[in-house]
């Protein structure tokens, strides 16, 4: 039976209905309520949003500053800037496009403030524009820069005969085209049980694994754990190990030539996925000039292992 070790940080505390604590993007699975909001974590969440939600924001934004403009516009007089229509809609498009002109200081020249008010307001404005678009660059620049990992782990946990005994296996790949190096992996496994006084409680265990750290990974790299004495899983029958309550929580890191520093990255299955009597199929091969292929499509391949 494996040592157990001490709460790495999840709780052990567990309940009938809990889901898995790490979400397959590598994410905690943990829903935040009545935390207090601070202007300074604004910052920290359009830094990690993904990029449509970031850019909807940025358009949304935009278009919510010229609508407001485009109202005060109105509200002093449309005369300020270009002669009123006679109808609301088309003065307010005018309006609009003056205030997404004087926004992005493009100004094409056919409308300008004719007043001392409209020249106030537009000047604000304007302010307003290059303090958003500086602020902007900035967002860009450092979700560009932001050092993150880019792995991708298999589909699939397979467990399968292995050294006269049964063993966990899943994969991963690096999805950029450098090479990582020195990638290291620890793996934790948490079990749920119904304790004594009727508690769900987790009990955590390293796993030992094949290999923990190789010198880098051109191609892809299996996680083997072996299922032997000396595993918290040893004793189980396969269906057994896919009816227990339990999730690997796996934690990589690796040095990256492109940030020049480390970075890390999460991930976790949990063991009611788990494909008996499976294999991976080979994700590389050399082409008729000898040069190695990675295939991606391949990486989350699989095959019944045949008796």
């Amino acid at each position: 039976m494996g040592k157990k070790i001490k709460d790495p940080g999840f709780g052990a505390y567990s309940n009938k209905l809990a889901k898995r604590m790490v979400n397959s993007d590598g994410s905690f699975n943990i829903k935040h309520i009545n935390k207090p909001r601070k202007l300074l974590e604004t910052y920290h969440f359009l830094i990690n949003i993904s990029w449509l939600k970031f850019f909807v924001l940025a358009a949304l934004s935009f278009l919510v500053i010229n609508i407001c403009f485009a109202g005060v516009y109105l509200i002093i007089g449309i005369e300020e800037i270009v002669p009123s229509t006679g109808d609301d809609f088309r003065d307010f498009t005018k309006a609009f496009f003056f205030s997404s002109q004087t926004l992005t200081t493009l100004g094409y020249g056919a409308m300008s403030p004719n007043g001392v008010l409209s020249g106030i307001i537009s000047s604000f404005e304007a302010f307003i524009g290059l303090s958003m678009f500086s602020f902007l660059t900035g967002l860009i620049y450092g979700r560009f820069s932001k050092p993150k990992a880019s792995i991708r782990f298999s589909e699939n946990m397979i467990l399968r005969d292995f050294n006269h005994t049964k063993a966990l296996m899943f994969r991963l790949v690096n999805n950029r085209a450098s090479v990582m190096i020195k990638p290291k992996v620890k793996v934790t496994l948490a079990l749920t049980k119904l304790n004594n006084v009727g508690d769900y409680v987790r009990s955590f265990y390293t796993l030992q694994l094949e290999r923990e750290e190789i010198t880098y990974l051109p191609t892809t790299w299996t996680i083997v754990h072996e299922v032997n004495e000396d595993s918290p899983l040893f004793g189980y029958t396969k269906e057994e190990l896919k009816e227990h309550n339990g999730e690997l929580l796996i934690m990589i890191s690796y040095f990256d030539e492109s940030f020049n520093q480390e970075v890390h990255q999460m991930h976790s299955y949990e063991l009611m996925e788990i494909k008996v009597d499976h294999k991976f199929l080979q994700a590389y091969y050399y082409d008729k000039e000898g040069n190695m292929v990675l295939d991606y499509d391949l990486f989350d391949k699989i095959e019944v292992i045949k008796s």
